[in-house]
């Protein structure tokens, strides 16, 4: 299999193509390519059984590609892990690193290095991380665009993203900081939120919106 394809599979995976479909349009943003691209590999990925495509509604995986997606996100992420708690790798810079390791990992080392750190349950993005028998938590698939003005939410994970984790880092906001929705812009603007961790009030883009998956 193609790195490119087990990209599109762990991105599926993190969107919440387990239980949902997910659109062309979220995976062409999170990959940072073109929409007609996206189009000609889930083609493939439903004809090779990873994938079920239905027009104009999006994409999920099958049981197949979800066993392919878990045992690549195990990896992916547990080496992300280790470059944040063992080599003090700030969070914006592992996903590179990581994508090159997971790739020559094999079972023995992902369980070597997943004893050494203590078993972590989930990234330093927030990302759940199944463990050797496949058993894990489901993450949470609602986005901070989709609260309602007045929630009070607390920030579940962040899309696995360079750009969006260096922005998300100049604003300020972490795992677990508890958000009050204050309003929507029109015309797909910005969402403002109040972080009631610090009080202070942040305007979020409405990409980086759809990137921050909340509870």
């Amino acid at each position: 299999m193609t790195p490119m394809k087990e990209d599109y599979l762990k991105i599926i995976f993190e969107l919440g193509g387990k239980q949902k479909k997910v659109s062309n349009k979220q995976i062409a943003i999170s990959l940072n390519i073109a929409a007609g691209s996206v189009t000609e590999m889930v083609n493939k990925m439903a004809a090779e059984g990873l994938a079920e495509h239905t027009p104009y509604a999006g994409i999920s995986l099958t049981n197949k590609g979800i066993r392919l997606a878990e045992d690549l996100v195990r990896k992916h992420r547990i080496w992300e892990d280790f470059l944040v708690e063992k080599l003090d790798y700030d969070l914006p810079d592992v996903h590179d690193e990581a994508e090159v390791l997971e790739h020559v990992t094999s079972a023995k080392l992902v369980n070597a290095l997943d004893d050494m750190l203590g078993n972590p349950t989930h990234c330093p993005h927030g990302g759940v991380i199944p463990d050797r028998y496949g058993h894990y938590h489901e993450d949470s698939h609602t986005v901070l665009n989709d609260a309602a003005d007045g929630d009070i939410v607390s920030v579940d994970r962040f899309i696995d993203n360079h750009d969006l984790l260096t922005y998300l880092g100049d604003l300020k906001l972490d795992i677990g900081d508890q958000l009050k929705i204050i309003k929507h812009d029109p015309f797909e603007g910005p969402v403002t939120v109040q972080n009631l961790t610090d009080d202070a009030e942040l305007i979020v883009s409405y990409k980086a919106a759809h990137y921050i998956f909340v509870k």
